[in-house]
């Protein structure tokens, strides 16, 4: 089976001489398709660059990444991947509905198609009835969701997200958390999930990567072994507990290592 998602040995340098910075340092990683992959470190670890070294809006420094079975560059313009931030970068000026078809426009889908996809995009984020709204007539959880469907609007394997309920009141953010695990079961597809958040991380993931202060590099990986649907009663549960302590645990070792 090829990987979704596969590095070896991949490092990032900013700048060059004195003034360069390493953000990522022999990164070594495989995603399965359908893993849904959290990967989580203290600021400045360079979750975000990984992120975008998957995404090819940058390149590595050195070691090899393979995405989809090709290299990010290749993905890329195969449009196999599809990216969420952490504001919903929405249009204002185009409808709830136009916003979730310029992917599609871009791609010169034809009108009738375009609308269909964006119809059944939002039927699976459940705002259908805010088709013909503005981004600006919308919650911020909502507007996500929209931005969601967007990304999901061309059929990607692989959905990357980058602390996409961060600026969300915590209420919100549970939610957003069902909606996205509803839209993995119902899609199958791969999911990246950059957070800064250990009880986000475990109660979405099937993994959870743990990456050490900058340099960053995956210093632990753990493997969520909760039922694949969650929901209210998971957040109760006593092995949840026992996942989230572990993964603080590994953070604090690191950073530990690291003063």
């Amino acid at each position: 089976m090829t990987s979704a998602v596969e590095a070896r040995g991949v490092g990032k340098v900013f700048g060059s001489g004195t003034d360069s910075v390493e953000a990522l340092s022999d990164i070594d990683l495989s995603f399965s398709p359908g893993d849904f992959v959290s990967l989580i470190g203290p600021s400045g670890c360079g979750k975000s660059t990984l992120l975008r070294l998957i995404a090819d809006l940058v390149q590595p420094s050195r070691g090899e990444l393979i995405v989809n079975g090709k290299s990010p560059r290749q993905a890329r313009l195969d449009r196999d991947y599809g990216m969420v931030f952490q504001a919903a970068t929405l249009l204002d000026w185009r409808t709830v509905r136009k916003n979730v078809e310029l992917p599609l426009e871009i791609m010169d889908f034809d009108a009738g198609a375009r609308t269909a996809r964006a119809e059944e995009m939002l039927a699976l984020v459940q705002l259908e009835r805010f088709a013909d709204h503005f981004p600006w007539q919308l919650s911020g959880g909502m507007q996500q969701r929209v931005a969601i469907a967007r990304a999901l609007a061309f059929s990607p394997a692989i959905l990357l997200m980058d602390e996409p309920f961060g600026a969300l009141d915590e209420m919100t953010r549970e939610l957003m958390q069902q909606e996205v695990l509803r839209i993995w079961e119902e899609t199958a597809i791969t999911v990246v999930f950059v957070t800064h958040s250990i009880p986000e991380a475990v109660f979405l993931s099937t993994r959870v990567l743990v990456m050490s202060p900058r340099p960053g590099t995956i210093s632990e990986e753990l493997v969520v072994d909760l039922p694949r649907r969650r929901d209210e009663d998971t957040r109760e549960d006593p092995h949840y507990f026992e996942l989230v302590t572990e993964v603080r645990e590994g953070l604090r070792r690191r950073e530990g290592e690291h003063r």
